[in-house]
């Protein structure tokens, strides 16, 4: 017999987690505890809208297109009004990046703090209307400078964050989160209103089974990527090919790559040659999130994370996912670069 009882009494809330990992900051103010609970909120207020819009009537476009040239949906202006309000209210930031505008936000005075959060308030949002997950992404850095805040202070590689997450809004709502000690991911319990934890210490595996391409741009592979996908397509040693998923929304692709292993690409090709995710708001946070869990991200050239950003919308390749398969694509890069 189970001595457990039917209602956990002792449940580590996400709230209670962030305040935890807090106290064993040595000189920590709370300042990114309070920071992280707004962000926290916000994401609850978004999880709640996209469940009720097609009731609230959001769905469609919003008749305008953003910085990145994407067409605006009506819940991509609502996530990215609810996170820049619910941050700036924490009291924690000075400088905002967000995917929907095209210069950086600087918060007024008299609500300023010390960090610097870059996101996309709702990523993916092409699927909105079709039903498929979404997600909202976020780094969060310590102003570097004594300076008036700028978006210069953005321009921080990813080696410095100091917490970084993604929510996926998909069969529930599940937050990633990492403050440089591990990946724990939570679970929105909507009866509580509360996140609960629900794995600790999220370890992606050495080698998964799993890739995740558009391969509808095959046409504009560059040969590195073509001969990578052969190999997983007709493997030379007899094992089993690789199956392929792609749901085109990045936060519930990474997040499959997380869980069951393998490798999640958006590579330069001929037609985006720099490549198409942005650095601050998409690559960053999911690299850093990946590096903790144990593997590897990479634009093919370098560490994903030691990318020196230059613009805050700034586009780079991307491909990670278990440390053995996104070595074995270098590999495939190291020698078509050896063989020129």
């Amino acid at each position: 017999m189970s001595d457990r009882t039917p209602f956990e009494t002792d449940m580590l809330t996400l709230n209670r987690y962030v305040m935890e990992k807090g106290r064993r900051v040595k000189g920590a103010t709370g300042e990114l505890t309070q920071l992280l609970n707004s962000m926290l909120t916000a994401v609850k207020a978004i999880s709640s809208a996209v469940r009720k819009a097609g009731l609230a009537h959001m769905y469609g476009i919003a008749g305008t297109v953003n910085v990145t040239g994407d067409e605006q949906k009506k819940l991509d202006v609502l996530s990215n009004s609810l996170v820049i309000n619910m941050l700036q209210s924490s009291y924690g930031t000075c400088v905002l990046v967000s995917e929907e505008n095209k210069e950086a936000i600087i918060t007024p005075k008299e609500k300023r703090g010390k960090y610097v959060v870059c996101f996309d308030p709702l990523d993916g949002s092409s699927n909105i209307d079709c039903l498929a997950s979404i997600g909202t992404i976020f780094a969060i850095y310590k102003k570097a400078s004594e300076e008036e805040p700028s978006e210069k202070d953005a321009f921080q590689p990813g080696r410095n964050i100091v917490a970084a997450g993604y929510a996926l809004y998909g069969s529930a709502t599940l937050v990633a989160l990492s403050t440089g000690q591990g990946v724990d991911c939570f679970m929105l319990d909507p009866a509580l209103g509360e996140f609960i934890l629900v794995e600790k210490d999220v370890k992606i595996k050495k080698k998964g089974k799993i890739y995740s391409l558009n391969e509808g741009y095959a046409k504009y592979f560059d040969p590195a990527v073509t001969e990578y996908l052969q190999k997983k397509k007709f493997p030379e040693d007899g094992s089993s090919p690789y199956a392929s998923r792609y749901v085109g929304s990045m936060v519930a692709d990474v997040h499959r790559t997380l869980v069951y292993g393998g490798i999640f690409m958006y590579p330069a090709n001929q037609k985006s040659p720099k490549g198409k995710l942005r650095l601050l708001y998409e690559c960053n946070p999911m690299a850093f999130i990946i590096e903790q869990a144990g593997g590897m991200a990479t634009t093919g050239s370098e560490a994903v994370l030691d990318v020196k950003p230059e613009s805050i919308h700034q586009r780079v390749p991307l491909v990670l996912g278990s440390p053995e398969d996104v070595q074995e694509y270098l590999d495939c890069v190291q020698k078509l670069q050896k063989s020129s």
